[in-house]
């Protein structure tokens, strides 16, 4: 196996690395797409993260991955296992990295049902697919605007859902289907249909580092690697490690952290304000900012983790004019929401109480 770059090794592009963490700790947020030109480390970091990635529990034998602690999510195997009084052993596996082609048909991406075995012979029959190998994993899609729509279209319900499920003739087969999709693309060979656009939950436009020194730190970085890659990665080893415990901690922690109405109200008054369309970005935002406040080690959001989701969550849903500058800053968004807090907050009752965390359930 080929020994990977270190994320922790990534020189600048701090917005593409922070989108990936926080996929890493919270993969319901929905994904992430990376915009860049050409040699800016975008599936580098894609291969990086999947590798510091802490190892996961699975139900041993299964061929889908599934979590024997979440039932309720597991496959039509392991339920038909435990319907039968058959026990499911854990085991622990490293976090799989999967690339899609982007030649991939519909059937490859979700999977077969043998319709002749089941006429024939009664049994059901299911061939895995890439979503399958993808669970608890990285799914990783380079030049994911030369894919076929319908297949894009496929794998961000997929994301979302966190669920595939296969109907052939009156059979059906599911599986959990929960992964980190991270798809990259040159802006320079055409964009997403705004529709699939909108459906990647964060976005990010890299482009090639201007500042001399660090350009020079890429350039020893890159050879030093070329030179030695285990020596390189051990250098590397104890930031490596300490990312995937931090990333680790926050996935416990994440069910946990809080909001109050006054969250709900900065979010909904930023998105109203700069004329987004649905409310996807809003609950995104959400999302992206317990995972941020999980990542950090706090059980309560703050505006500072709104902001840093909606610089992540927003450049791809903001309406653009000809001469309309989309950029802001952290410090600009949350100065916004300062202010708009301010108007929002006249006339409405008094909550300040942390709303029930998602996954939590009421006493």
């Amino acid at each position: 196996m080929p020994t990977i770059y270190p994320f922790t090794a990534i020189v600048g592009q701090e917005r593409m690395r922070r989108a990936l963490i926080l996929n890493a700790v919270d993969p319901r947020i929905g994904g992430v797409l990376i915009r860049g030109e050409r040699g800016t480390a975008k599936s580098t970091a894609a291969r990086a993260l999947a590798a510091l990635l802490p190892r996961v529990n699975v139900v041993r034998d299964c061929r889908f991955g599934c979590d024997p602690d979440q039932p309720v999510t597991w496959c039509t195997e392991c339920r038909e296992r435990t319907a039968g009084g058959a026990s499911l052993p854990g085991d622990t596996r490293l976090t799989p990295f999967i690339n899609l082609p982007v030649s991939a048909t519909e059937d490859r991406v979700v999977g077969t049902l043998d319709i002749e075995q089941a006429i024939q012979k009664g049994e059901r029959r299911f061939e895995p697919g890439v979503l399958a190998a993808a669970n608890r994993g990285l799914l990783y899609i380079d030049e994911v605007n030369l894919l076929d729509d319908h297949v894009v279209d496929i794998l961000l319900d997929s994301a979302a859902m966190g669920q595939n499920i296969v109907e052939r003739e009156g059979i059906s087969f599911s599986h959990p289907a929960r992964f980190i999709l991270v798809g990259t693309m040159n802006p320079e060979e055409g964009d997403l249909r705004p529709q699939l656009l909108d459906r990647f939950a964060l976005s990010v436009d890299i482009t090639g580092i201007r500042e001399a020194r660090e350009r020079v730190a890429i350039m020893e970085r890159n050879l030093a690697f070329e030179a030695d890659a285990d020596i390189f990665r051990k250098e590397f080893f104890p930031k490596e490690e300490q990312l995937s415990r931090q990333i680790e901690h926050a996935r416990t922690l994440v069910d946990k952290v809080t909001h109050t109405r006054r969250d709900l109200l900065a979010i909904a008054a930023l998105t109203a304000s700069l004329n987004v369309d649905g409310h996807r970005a809003d609950l995104v935002i959400l999302k992206a900012a317990r995972a941020h406040a999980a990542f950090e080690g706090r059980e309560s959001i703050t505006d500072r983790d709104i902001a840093l989701a909606a610089e992540l969550a927003l450049p791809h849903r903001i309406k653009r004019g000809p001469f309309q500058q989309t950029e802001m800053s952290p410090e600009q968004l949350q100065e916004r929401i300062e202010n708009l807090q301010g108007s929002v907050s006249d006339g409405e009752p008094s909550d300040q109480e942390p709303q029930e965390a998602e996954g939590q359930k009421k006493k």
